[in-house]
């Protein structure tokens, strides 16, 4: 039964449906390879395996008696560490939350127990999912399954690397600039960031709230689908959740590329590694000889992202983080008994270097003087970014571009350097600038043998054209590839 874990989610899923293994062999069989293999990756944060192993046992009792929650109940994921489940740790992997127990569930997380999915909590992030490298957690640095010596992106890199590693099927995971779809590019799975407003965001803790959007990782397409449409909907503790037509993971079909108009990049104009950029014209050349109508799109707002990005979401960041003040929960210093010396060290020993590079840019851009200067201005350029990709949809069907410039970069090459570790993310914070849904697919790998991915992205709330295309695109044999079972 140990082969099981290398089964894709919709073949775990159809034997736990059709009663070829149980939840608790499936979840023992994970606990064994996380025993094993989490030593070198560092997904997790903790792991509590009678608990674990008790809600397995729940779940075949359940279809024991033929009354299983869903086609769902016994199927394992694994939540990021700053989802809130009840009674368990969210820590959002900094010491200022190190203790913090959460007394409430996020909506998601609610959503996924009424269908009796199995928790495997917490997986490792960048502190505050600030990062693009799961660097910057307070307590390990997470590792991509292809190669120990690189890093799975961020800020959700132990969503991806445990999904990677063949120690679950499936994951959430924050995106706010890339979080999402960065690491699954990095890691050779798929990693959707739904439009916002598909998903409630209720009980995220908070980063950037008008970028922040929860979303699902997978070792197949069928898990993406079936996710979003378990966690997507309206909901009332959220008030940026949109109301409109539910998603229906039964509208995914394959599409025919023929006649399909496909919004492309100008390669010359960025700096993608030579593996990626050869892989994507591959791809390109592909899909035009499926009858596809390539169009070159103007990405020269793109450059713009980055700035626009990071002003926005330090902006965001200063403000959410100023209520983990050493007062109501979280880390507290004893202090000579000053108000200002409380905060001043409960802050500076609770944040990372990361969280407080944020949150002095963020509050420096607020400040009397700079506002309209900086944070006025990005927030016009984000209007800009909003309304050109309005634009793109209104010639083109979807539009194909890799999701990183690069293959997993080594451990420690870019943390001495910060703009250069921000530039990672040029590809995806415009999505999250523009509110839009995307999508990275595994699309092979380099000639180091790390994967490649490639981004779909389409208008607002067209999610279900956006999988489709996902579902077509996966069936090139150039998209091909093999999670690695033995992790060195």
């Amino acid at each position: 039964m140990k082969d099981i874990i290398f089964l894709t989610y919709s073949e775990i899923k159809k034997k736990l449906n059709d009663g070829s293994i149980t939840s608790q062999e499936l979840v023992s069989a994970y606990l064994e390879r996380i025993k094993s293999s989490d030593t070198k990756v560092k997904a997790f944060l903790n792991l509590n395996a009678d608990k674990i192993l008790t809600e397995a046992k729940a779940s075949d009792d359940r279809r024991k008696v033929g009354k299983p929650f869903s086609e769902f109940d016994g199927i394992p994921i694994g939540i990021k560490d700053n989802i809130c489940i009840r009674g368990e740790i969210t820590s959002c992997s900094s010491k200022i939350l190190e203790n913090f127990e959460s007394p409430y569930d996020a909506t998601v997380i609610t959503k996924l127990k009424e269908k009796g999915f199995v928790f495997f909590p917490r997986l490792n992030m960048d502190e505050f999912a600030m990062g693009s490298s799961t660097e910057n957690s307070a307590f390990q640095t997470s590792k991509n399954p292809f190669d120990t010596d690189r890093i799975p992106g961020g800020s959700s890199g132990g969503s991806a690397a445990a999904v990677a590693a063949s120690m679950l099927p499936i994951s959430l995971g924050s995106d706010t600039g890339g979080s999402i779809r960065q690491p699954a590019s990095l890691c050779g799975i798929w990693g959707l960031k739904p439009t916002y407003g598909r998903v409630s965001r209720y009980g995220l803790v908070a980063y950037a709230s008008s970028l922040d959007q929860i979303g699902p990782f997978s070792n197949d397409m069928e898990g993406i689908s079936d996710l979003l449409e378990i966690l997507s909907g309206l909901d009332s503790k959220d008030q940026t959740t949109a109301k409109v037509d539910h998603f229906d993971s039964k509208s995914v079909s394959s599409m025919d590329w023929k006649g399909k108009k496909i919004g492309i990049m100008k390669t010359e104009d960025f700096n993608f590694s030579p593996d990626v950029n050869a892989r994507y014209l591959e791809i390109l050349k592909s899909l035009e000889e499926k009858g596809a109508e390539l169009v070159a799109l103007d990405f020269s707002l793109l450059k713009y992202a980055i700035p626009v990005y990071y002003l926005i979401a330090t902006a965001e960041c200063s403000s959410n983080l100023s209520r983990f003040d050493g007062i109501r929960y979280g880390l507290r210093k004893e202090t000579s008994g000053k108000l200002d010396d409380l905060y001043s060290e409960s802050r500076s020993a609770g944040f990372g270097k990361e969280v407080k590079r944020r949150i002095l840019l963020g509050t420096f851009s607020l400040s009397s003087g700079y506002y309209d200067a900086y944070y006025g201005k990005a927030q016009k350029a984000r209007v800009l970014i909003r309304r050109q990709y309005a634009d793109f949809f209104k010639s083109v069907d979807i539009i194909v571009q890799p999701t990183s410039p690069t293959t997993a970069f080594k451990v420690g090459e870019k943390t001495k350097d910060p703009i250069q570790m921000y530039q990672a993310d040029i590809l995806t914070t415009s999505v999250n600038l523009a509110g839009v849904p995307a999508i990275s697919c595994p699309a092979g790998v380099d000639q180091n043998g790390l994967p490649i991915g490639i981004q779909l992205t389409t208008s607002h709330f067209d999610e279900v054209k956006l999988l489709s295309y996902a579902k077509s695109l996966s069936q090139l044999d150039l998209c091909k590839i093999t999670l690695p079972k033995e992790i060195k």
